[in-house]
């Protein structure tokens, strides 16, 4: 097993290069541009949401606890709809986004350092180029490449939109690997 210190490197520069291309991803690259959509009535869905919600959060309408989830009254405003999820954002978040970005490259990080400690576990020092990148970009796929259909099952993230994450998420595995292979340690 080789020890997680000997892959600093690749750990560091894979979180800086995914992090640099994810953000040219969703800034400059066209398309996330129609992932979503502005509502019909725009003024008027924000003063309902402002009058209606507490602050920033998940809101899922209807709602009930789970005693009332099987009774025909939230069946019946299920079916009425509309059903959804809402998540309000703190609008300083939106405003400064420095916080965001910085959890962003921690993600990266600890996406990096997992593979990497798998990517240890599995393969010797002076591994085959193909077998490092096989193995780190397989691992890297996992962790970016899924999140967007598990949102799309459970969430309602469109399926077209999840389908677009895990293009990304392609990207960043096949970064990743490409990175680890070539600093594997010989």
């Amino acid at each position: 097993m080789i020890p997680l210190t000997a892959l600093w490197l690749p750990i560091l520069l894979t979180t800086a290069v995914v992090f640099v291309v994810s953000a040219m991803v969703w800034m400059v690259m066209p398309h996330h541009k129609d992932d979503f959509a502005r509502a019909d009535d725009e003024d008027a869905l924000m003063d309902a949401v402002r009058d209606s919600v507490a602050g920033p959060g998940m809101y899922m309408f209807p709602w009930a606890p789970d005693s009332e989830q099987t009774g025909e009254g939230y069946r019946e405003r299920l079916l009425a709809g509309p059903v959804g999820i809402l998540r309000v954002r703190d609008p300083q978040s939106v405003i400064d986004m420095k916080p965001a970005m910085a959890k962003s490259v921690l993600l990266h990080l600890a996406v990096a350092v997992f593979v990497a400690y798998l990517a240890s576990a599995t393969l010797e020092e002076g591994a085959s180029y193909l077998s490092v990148f096989q193995v780190t970009g397989t691992a890297a796929f996992m962790a970016h490449g899924f999140i967007g259909f598990q949102e799309s099952i459970w969430f309602g993230l469109p399926g077209k939109v999840a389908f677009k994450h895990a293009l990304d998420g392609l990207v960043y595995a096949l970064l990743t690997a490409g990175i680890f292979g070539w600093l594997w340690p010989v």
